[in-house]
């Protein structure tokens, strides 16, 4: 149930010459059928409106356009390969809701500070048409689905490459841990005496002792540091594990954001290190919720506001007592969960579409919550209790799996395009 997060972080006049269709010049020739491709046709004008759209792209990043034929030709291909994938996704059943298409498009608006309104408007006093600048991003949606759904059922990736990826060196630096520190250096010559090292020493847990009884970090450093960083409040930025001077290294490893360390030694004097925050390593403690829920949607039959009002009834049925499982395999439309009495085992951040992250996390323990809309549909929802888990090792090999799959992909994208290309009928009219 994850939600369709994806593109458009662009300004928006780049927006505009990616999405917005250009009108056709009225001295445009006739138009006339260009290509066949299996059951469907291109036309002319078609060909003639991207051409002219790419090379306002081209002409926007300052690059030079190859010749006009060229352009022409690769253009063509292009709106060739759109087609076929387009025919796919018909013959598969995929399709882009108007629901999706808005939130697609309100993310575009948001992107630029926009409401969806005036990002309409925007289109328009630039001349655009607004129907045919959501139908071309109706369009993108769909061929990125068509791709997705048939690339990766061809990709697997083993248990032992996510191995060999762990513990090769890409996987190993991106397990370590990083920390935002900063630090108070209590500097020593390279030949210094015992007394001096004594005196060192005492300074450095003198400091120490003002910063436990609540002394600000960064005036400190500012103040008493000797290092270079001293004049930026003692700021060493996010720095690897691997990146420390040992002693420094393994003092700071496993300490929380908001921890001191005592003075450390190292060639250079007594550094008092504090950890501002961290991320990655082999601990990631995440909060999870226990959750079940009863999904119903609006369908042929049934309109939205009946699929609101029965919502309403099956919560009002809740709170009289009726066991929430029975409901939710008679009724939930989420049929993975709904056979299952509407479980969905522990759920965190980033699994479910917002509306239903928000509405768990408001929601206590042992409660049921009252409907709510998400773009599935009305749910209700019962918080069965609330965890924090260490899914640090879980997080890395799901990292590593993912890294691999993008580079399979990629690779398994082209092969497939260039196969359901090599299997259409295409005829070329000149």
């Amino acid at each position: 149930m994850t939600s369709f997060k994806r593109f458009l972080r662009q300004p928006l006049l780049v927006l505009l010459s990616v999405f917005c269709i250009q009108q056709v010049s009225a001295q445009e020739l006739l138009d006339r059928v260009i290509a066949i491709v299996n059951s469907d046709i291109i036309m002319e004008s078609e060909l003639h409106q991207r051409t002219s759209l790419v090379s306002q792209q081209i002409a926007a990043r300052g690059m030079q356009s190859p010749p006009a034929d060229t352009l022409r030709q690769q253009v063509l291909d292009r709106l060739i390969l759109e087609n076929i994938q387009i025919q796919i996704a018909e013959e598969q059943g995929l399709r882009v809701s108007d629901r999706q298409l808005n939130e697609t498009l309100e993310g575009i608006a948001a992107q630029n500070n926009m409401t969806l309104e005036q990002f309409r408007q925007a289109l328009i006093a630039e001349g655009e048409d607004y129907a045919q600048a959501r139908e071309q991003i109706r369009r993108e949606i769909l061929l990125n689905q068509v791709q997705q759904s048939n690339v990766n059922r061809r990709i697997q990736v083993s248990d032992q490459e996510v191995r060999n990826y762990l513990s090769s060196e890409l996987g190993q630096q991106q397990e370590q841990a990083e920390f935002l520190l900063s630090n108070i250096l209590v500097a020593l010559p390279s030949q210094a005496s015992p007394a001096m090292i004594q005196d060192a020493e005492r300074k450095a847990l003198e400091i120490l002792s003002q910063l436990q009884d609540g002394a600000d970090f960064a005036n400190t450093a500012v103040a008493q540091s000797n290092a270079p960083n001293a004049l930026n409040g003692g700021d060493l930025g996010w720095r690897r594990q691997n990146e420390l001077p040992g002693a420094i290294a393994a003092e700071v490893a496993g300490m929380q954001p908001g921890s001191i360390t005592t003075p450390i030694r190292t060639p250079s004097g007594f550094n008092i290190m504090l950890v501002r925050d961290v991320r990655g390593g082999s601990a990631t403690l995440i909060e999870q919720s226990q959750v079940r829920h009863i999904l119903v949607s609006p369908n042929e039959i049934r309109s939205p506001e009946q699929t609101r009002v029965l919502a309403v009834d099956l919560y009002n049925r809740l709170q009289d007592g009726q066991p929430f499982e029975e409901l939710a395999r008679r009724y939930s439309d989420d049929t993975g969960s709904g056979s299952l009495g509407g479980d969905l085992g522990w759920a965190q951040d980033g699994q479910m579409v917002p509306e239903f992250e928000q509405v768990m996390k408001d929601t206590p323990v042992g409660r049921i919550s009252r409907p709510f809309e998400s773009r599935f549909g009305w749910h209700i929802l019962e918080v069965l209790d609330r965890r924090t888990q260490d899914v640090g090792s879980e997080m890395r090999e799901s990292q590593a799996r993912n890294s691999i799959r993008q580079r399979k992909y990629t690779e398994e994208l082209d092969n497939w395009l260039r196969e359901i290309r090599s299997q259409a009928f295409i005829d070329l009219k000149g």
